[in-house]
């Protein structure tokens, strides 16, 4: 799986990076032979103002599978890579089963 971590009009700190890349790591293991690539993209809508203007914009690219796209908004910017980062897990998950039953379907009717 390559891992690619943006931060648009902010500076990425080491400390930020690595709790993306530990989260992401963590979180999609189990799928790490399906995925071919895993972008986020962190921001802070509102600059120096303030608020909850953080975001994070996960994109997975899997085989077989369109890609997956996750946004968390929040204060905390640690926080909101936290929820996006467990939401596409699920989401992961939820659609490789889709995918399987599918082809499983398939097989069981060809079969009969």
């Amino acid at each position: 799986m390559k891992l690619r971590i943006r931060a648009l009009d902010f500076e990425l700190t080491p400390a930020l990076r690595n709790h993306v890349d530990r989260r992401l790591r963590f979180a999609l293991a189990r799928f790490n032979s399906r995925l071919q690539q895993v972008t986020v993209h962190l921001s802070d809508l509102n600059g120096p103002r303030g608020g909850a203007d953080k975001q994070c914009l996960c994109l997975a690219e899997a085989t077989a599978l369109p890609t997956l796209v996750i946004r968390e908004h929040g204060d905390d910017l640690y926080a909101a890579v936290d929820r996006a980062v467990d939401r596409l897990g699920r989401n992961l998950a939820r659609a490789i089963e889709r995918l399987e039953r599918g082809r499983r379907a398939r097989i069981h009717g060809l079969e009969e």
